[in-house]
């Protein structure tokens, strides 16, 4: 079942200026700035937004592009896929599954198994410390409410 996000004025509300900026408006923050790049916790990344969970620790990884690095999301509907081709460039943006929240983009030369590299801004993450499997659960019951 597909959630319809709230409207904007509520993202105006409840996000810094900054994250509107990257959340909302598909920003990004500068690189090697962002409060997660070097991050090393045991948990689940998620959505700064809604709090869906997006990533586990476990799928994190230093790619020295400047901005935090997994190779895979915590589900399959963690994240939406758009192709974007702003800035001269063909790339696929990627958003929350649930509140459609810009995150950052996702590349496909990243580790294995998968060969991804999802590159995301700090600004759009939270942090949960905590299992991944219990996060993936929350997840469900959230994609309920919004």
């Amino acid at each position: 079942m597909e959630t319809t996000p709230p409207p904007e004025e509520h993202w105006k509300k409840t996000l810094t200026p900054e994250q509107y900026q990257v959340l909302r408006q598909c920003g990004t923050e500068p690189p090697f700035t962002g409060q997660y790049l070097y991050h090393k916790g045991d948990g689940v990344y998620q959505c700064a937004a809604c709090g869906q969970g997006l990533f586990t620790s476990d799928a994190k990884f230093d790619s020295g592009s400047g901005w935090p690095s997994f190779w895979q999301p915590l589900t399959e509907k963690s994240l939406l896929y758009i192709e974007d081709a702003s800035h001269g460039m063909r790339r696929i943006e990627v958003r929350c599954g649930h509140c459609h929240s810009h995150l950052g983009h996702v590349f496909e030369d990243g580790p294995q198994p998968t060969g991804l590299r999802y590159c995301i801004n700090s600004l759009a993450l939270g942090f949960s410390p905590g299992s991944a499997q219990q996060q993936a659960v929350t997840n469900t019951e959230s994609e309920r409410s919004l």
